[in-house]
């Protein structure tokens, strides 16, 4: 992949991460069906964006700019492209180097997402799951919460813009491919079960 490609899709992947921590920090002073609205829209991107390899090959397509809203880029604050310069940001692959990245979330913070995000959808927080990894020991489905999936997702995405922004984009590339890694090991399915709770709320009524 050319650098300016990679480029090009590690800023887009910053700017979609920046709006859902955005959204999902301030579900507190939302309205329920625009924050559930709100949400629907980002998380397919988010799946797009986290999916696939940094170095696979993407398709070409001209329409790409067209899926950012306007605006996104105010939401992303400190991630816009004029602000972060990453002509010269470091590659972990080419330097050969592992890097270990601090939790910017703790545990006060994460219950603080997700009781806010809780306290918004009240009963329809819940609902029930068949991909739960305990569902091999029952026959029935598990319960689970619309906000918990939701700040699982908050907890990886938050992690990887706080450290692009915190080395002025000199680690995003590095900070991508853990998060692309976390994607795959658990908060994509989180991500999947999660929309179609949200999907079965927003077109419910």
């Amino acid at each position: 992949m050319e650098k300016e490609e990679k480029r090009h899709r590690l800023l887009g992947a910053t700017a979609i991460a920046a709006r859902y921590c955005v959204t999902v920090e301030n579900a507190a002073e939302s309205d329920e069906r625009d924050f559930i609205k709100e949400v629907l829209q980002l998380l397919p991107r988010l799946y797009l964006e986290f999916s696939q390899p940094l170095d696979d090959e993407v398709a070409d397509n001209d329409d790409s700019d067209n899926l950012t809203p306007e605006g996104e880029e105010d939401a992303a604050d400190g991630f816009d492209d004029e602000d972060l310069d990453l002509d010269g940001y470091v590659s972990l692959e080419e330097e050969g180097a592992s890097t270990y990245y601090a939790n910017y979330v703790d545990e006060d913070y994460y219950e603080s997402v997700r009781r806010h995000i809780e306290g918004l959808l009240g009963p329809d927080d819940v609902f029930l799951e068949t991909f739960e990894e305990d569902m091999k020991y029952s026959d029935t489905p598990i319960a689970a919460s619309v906000a918990e999936c939701l700040a699982d997702i908050f907890q990886p995405l938050y992690n990887f813009i706080s450290v692009v922004k915190e080395t002025d984009g000199d680690e995003l590339e590095g900070a991508y491919r853990e998060c692309h890694e976390n994607f795959v090991a658990y908060w994509s399915q989180t991500l999947c079960n999660v929309l179609r709770a949200l999907n079965n709320i927003y077109y419910k009524a």
